[in-house]
């Protein structure tokens, strides 16, 4: 067995239950769920014990589109793992969100995810600009339904209109890219791109115009500066499983695809090298301030969590401009990774404490938490402890992250971007520390005890645990992407 065929499984068990419910109508949410959760679940025990072999590979019909090396395989496991917490947070919100759907059926929120599970792992290994096309759109066209899926909800509806509109046009403007890109190089593999790029016989000016549209449709996938105006919209419209997808899944996908594309954009003696790593200062730089400063107003915990999801991507954006890290050991690339990581439990603790007040009939404003503190001290510990780990609180996972991240500006003394990101992270004390006031606030508030069933208590403590585990002892998890930086060093000293 193959990942390609574990991938292959996740898309055709999407198809099947999505034929399964057109053709059995009366068969129960519970079943379509334990389906899809145990399928996920076998696809990630498999894929750990596929992806354990040295001698793993993938079949040889896809070889020339797709290669698994360790950052795919890092990627590939990260996919599965987000799939299968947003699965299982989906049956927790089930109760709420079948009041929103039109005949009161949730077949495509067990399905879909399947689906973009498979697109995500597909871009992961993918080594084209083609293959990465396809597979990006797979996934951004089944986020359409996703998003828009509450179709009782005025939010909701205006939310997929928004999403799917932009999502149009940053297709359009990634394409535009891709073609420039050809034509300047000649190419549309990685490898190719980037050794055509070394040549000082490239045309500069069309590559740069190339670069420059695939960084910006790129952009919007990952909710960089600026092209993120959709995402507080999107965030507060979509559901909350959905809006938990799209902060960590398709970010994590997103990031991989822009990994490699700034990896073969500044390769080793590349003429548009510089240009790029000045972009990506600038937009990271940008993208951490229009995330962080309009936060600070918010109201609304799911629209404060999406100006928080940009914050983090210009955080990301910085760590590849910087390039590889000699003070971690880790290349840009497992930077990037390694934060996302961290950013998985913390981001997905937040959104499941927000699921258990949705079904417990309240609201997502920050006044809604009110209490919290008496009415579940357990749901209020958990959610300040992913609070503060966004915040970026030393001894949690979020501080390791940007620690990382500070660390690589001032190796390379980018100071400009070292003070936006200070300013990005100052901003998020406040407006993260401002929640956690009212999670202890007792003015106004309610003391009815609020219902939690074993599997939230379980999962929250889970979560909780995992983040101050990445705080305290992050080793493991840095020595995993440290790998492919010891190999890239002893190939470069032969």
């Amino acid at each position: 067995m193959s990942v390609f065929t574990i991938e292959a499984f996740l898309a055709i068990l999407g198809l099947v239950l999505l034929m399964i419910e057109a053709f059995a109508p009366d068969i129960s949410r519970r079943t379509l769920a334990a389906l899809s959760i145990g399928g996920t679940a076998l696809a990630l025990v498999l894929f750990f014990t596929v992806a354990s072999h040295e001698t793993s590979s993938l079949p040889a019909f896809v070889q020339p589109w797709m290669k698994l090396d360790s950052l795919a395989i890092f990627y590939k496991g990260l996919s599965l793992v987000i799939t299968l917490l947003v699965l299982w947070l989906m049956h927790e919100c089930a109760p709420y969100l079948s009041k929103y759907t039109v005949d009161g059926r949730l077949s495509e929120l067990f399905s879909l995810p399947l689906i973009v599970c498979a697109g995500m792992m597909w871009m992961a290994a993918a080594t084209d600009l083609v293959t990465v096309f396809v597979a990006l759109e797979l996934v951004t066209v089944s986020f359409y339904v996703l998003v828009a899926f509450a179709r009782k909800s005025n939010l909701a509806l205006e939310a997929g209109v928004k999403y799917l509109i932009l999502g149009a046009l940053s297709t359009g403007i990634l394409v535009f890219g891709i073609a420039w890109i050809y034509g300047a190089t000649g190419s549309l593999s990685f490898e190719g791109i980037s050794a055509a790029l070394a040549k000082p016989e490239t045309s500069k000016v069309p590559a740069l115009l190339g670069a420059a549209f695939l960084l910006a449709g790129l952009g919007f996938k990952v909710a960089a500066a600026p092209f993120q105006s959709w995402v507080p919209d999107v965030y507060q419209g979509a559901p909350i499983p959905v809006t938990t997808f799209l902060s960590v899944g398709s970010k994590a996908a997103g990031f991989v695809v822009l990994t490699r594309t700034v990896e073969a954009l500044i390769g080793e003696h590349s003429i548009i090298g510089p240009e790029v790593k000045a972009l990506l200062l600038v937009l990271g730089a940008l993208t951490v301030l229009l995330g962080s400063l309009p936060a600070i107003f918010q109201q609304s915990v799911k629209r404060l969590l999406g100006y928080s999801s940009i914050s983090h991507a210009g955080y990301l954006i910085l760590a590849l401009a910087c390039g590889d890290s000699i003070r971690t050991g880790m290349t840009s690339g497992g930077i990037v990774a390694f934060y996302l990581a961290t950013y998985l439990p913390m981001t997905v603790l937040a959104f499941l404490v927000l699921a258990v007040l949705r079904v417990n009939g309240q609201g997502e404003d920050i006044r809604d938490f009110r209490g919290l503190g008496k009415r579940s001290p357990l749901l209020a510990l958990a959610l300040t402890l992913a609070l503060a780990s966004l915040a970026g609180l030393p001894l949690t996972a979020g501080f390791m992250g940007k620690l990382f991240v500070f660390f690589s500006l001032v190796d390379h003394a980018y100071w400009g971007a070292l003070v936006c990101a200070t300013i990005g992270a100052a901003a998020g004390f406040y407006y993260y520390f401002r929640a956690i006031v009212a999670i202890y606030s007792t003015e106004g508030s309610s003391n009815e005890p609020l219902k939690l069933n074993i599997a939230s208590k379980v999962g929250a403590t889970v979560l909780a645990v995992v983040i101050v585990v990445l705080g305290v002892y992050p080793k493991p998890l840095q020595h995993t992407l440290t790998k492919p930086v010891e190999v890239a060093a002893k190939a470069s000293a032969h």
